[in-house]
């Protein structure tokens, strides 16, 4: 298709119009949350956060990120390097039990901690009963907390940085290894000097996308009482009814996942190393000595319980000790199925265009690209102020099908690039001499997209529908921000629950949430569980 009249340069083809359309449904919330928190942020609410609240809502996220970031390198670099590179007792379960904490968003976390180290939880129950002392007489670690809420969000994604920590272990050569083991080197200061720095890279990437998760945090930060940028923004429009206000704190928090994202490509940009030998052979898993392969074990042991299997069974074994008084949820669960169907229904049809759009390169697909990842690093109470300019603009009230409306259009800004992501792996896995002798046979780039690359890419599309789903039924703060009058959904309902104290009433919808989410978690477990060391990752 002939190209239209270019533009500096720039040519800019029809072809490219369905890309340039989604980038911009996905890039709208985005653009009008920084024009609205600009320009008509200021007034006296601002005023009132600005001197009083504003300090504590930076510190709260700062320090949390800071902490919670240093957590995950400690839970996630030793256990990928040991299960990648050694052999000890239930290592083949625990390279895939260990991503399993993905499931179960950091607010569930916090609710079934709050319970289990509260002054009435079972621990401290135990410790009384024990000792004989009073609450009083003793100190115990208070969840309550920034170091508590650190370690809440740390333990719940940190398998991030240790899927990217993993990958690019398992991707490396043992020549290098064998190279510095040769000239003397230890175990340790080979793992330090040239597994751990060759890895870098990868490590920054998944840490980076981990703090931009633990920005975007309200539920465990409102529960748990931190506060922080984002749970400002939520009782900015909440308790004060000041959307603008709300958008320029957004604009604060935005500026904080930008310096992440910088920090990531900055790390990418200047790190790294490159393989010294052409021959790639595999690691052989060597053995640990009984002491070191018990430490082992015991290491990724408690790792696990303390990010799953201890929150996980605290929450069943309250939702089955008080399951005569639990109040029903059938309305929560179809209200959560209607919306994360509608918002994964419409993120899945922008992300097939993206992914369709992988072998253009016109200004249009590019802006497309940048609108989808940029969108999936946007925390969904930016996005959701975002809507709620847009809205004020439209005559449209946040009731009935105008706020479902929104959400779905929230849920497709901030997931699309995530559902996209399975397709264009199955894109870029096809020959490209597919698509070259469609169009050496004279098929217009529509026919070449529907006949070639969307069968292609839709051998993707149940991962990518799968992940969509669930990231939009554990979305929280966008949905109290939006949800039309007495609409909630799962994690609504066990929010309202938490934060009434009601945990048994909480827990049943907390469980189903962390249900759904393990469907994704344990099929990207059995995957990488299929690699091997010196092999793709």
């Amino acid at each position: 298709m002939a190209g239209l009249p270019s533009l500096r340069g720039l040519t800019f083809k029809a072809s490219d119009g369905p890309a340039f359309v989604a980038g911009l449904v996905i890039a709208v919330p985005v653009v009008s949350t920084l024009i609205a928190g600009a320009i008509f942020g200021g007034g006296d609410v601002w005023i009132h956060i600005r001197d009083t609240l504003l300090a504590g809502y930076v510190a709260g996220s700062l320090g949390t990120l800071a902490l919670a970031g240093l957590l995950m390198l400690a839970f996630a670099v030793p256990t990928a390097w040991l299960v990648t590179m050694y052999r000890f007792p239930g290592r083949a379960v625990f390279e895939w039990l260990l991503i399993l904490p993905l499931a179960a968003p950091g607010y569930v976390l916090a609710y079934a901690y709050g319970d289990l180290l509260g002054v009435g939880g079972p621990i401290q129950s135990a410790l009384r009963n024990a000792t004989g002392l009073a609450a009083r007489d003793y100190w115990f670690p208070d969840v309550h907390s920034l170091p508590g809420l650190a370690f809440i969000l740390a333990l719940t994604l940190y398998p991030y940085v240790y899927l990217t920590a993993r990958a690019a272990f398992i991707s490396q050569s043992v020549c290098s290894l064998e190279a510095a083991r040769s000239l003397g080197a230890s175990a340790a200061r080979s793992f330090w000097q040239v597994a751990l720095p060759a890895a870098r890279p990868a490590i920054a990437a998944g840490l980076a996308l981990a703090l931009m998760e633990a920005a975007a945090d309200y539920g465990a930060a409102e529960y748990l009482g931190v506060p922080t940028l984002t749970f400002g923004i939520v009782r900015a429009w909440t308790s004060f009814g000041e959307p603008a206000t709300a958008a320029r704190l957004a604009l604060i928090l935005l500026g904080v996942v930008l310096a992440l994202i910088l920090f990531e490509r900055w790390s990418r940009g200047r790190r790294g190393s490159q393989q010294s030998s052409r021959r790639w052979r595999q690691v052989a898993r060597a053995p640990l000595a009984p002491p070191l392969a018990l430490a082992a074990t015991a290491l990724c042991a408690t790792l696990f319980l303390a990010a799953f299997g201890l929150p996980v069974g605290r929450l069943l074994w309250r939702s089955l000790e008080a399951r005569e008084t639990i109040a029903p949820i059938w309305d929560a669960l179809r209200n959560t199925l209607v919306l994360a169907g509608a918002g994964a229904a419409l993120a899945f049809v922008l992300a097939l265009i993206v992914a369709l759009s992988l072998r253009a390169s016109g200004p249009l697909v590019q802006f497309a690209r940048l609108a989808a990842s940029s969108g999936y690093a946007i925390p969904g109470a930016v996005l959701a102020m975002g809507a709620l300019v847009v809205l004020g603009l439209l005559p449209f009230t946040l009731t009935g099908a105008s706020a479902l409306i929104a959400l779905a259009w929230v849920y497709a800004s901030r997931f699309t690039a995530a559902g996209a992501e399975p397709m264009v792996a199955a894109l870029a896995r096809a020959p490209a001499s597919l698509g070259q002798a469609a169009s050496s046979l004279g098929a217009s780039p529509y026919r070449r997209a529907r006949e070639v690359d969307l069968p292609i890419a839709l051998s993707g599309a149940t991962a990518g529908a799968l992940i969509l789903f669930v990231e939009a039924l554990k979305e929280l703060p966008a949905t109290l921000m939006l949800r039309p009058f007495n609409w909630d959904t799962l994690a609504v309902r066990a929010h309202a629950y938490a934060v009434d104290e009601r945990l048994a009433a909480a827990a049943l919808p907390a469980l189903l949430i962390t249900l759904a989410g393990l469907v994704p978690v344990i099929f990207l477990s059995w995957r990488l569980s299929r690699a091997r060391p010196g092999g793709a990752a």
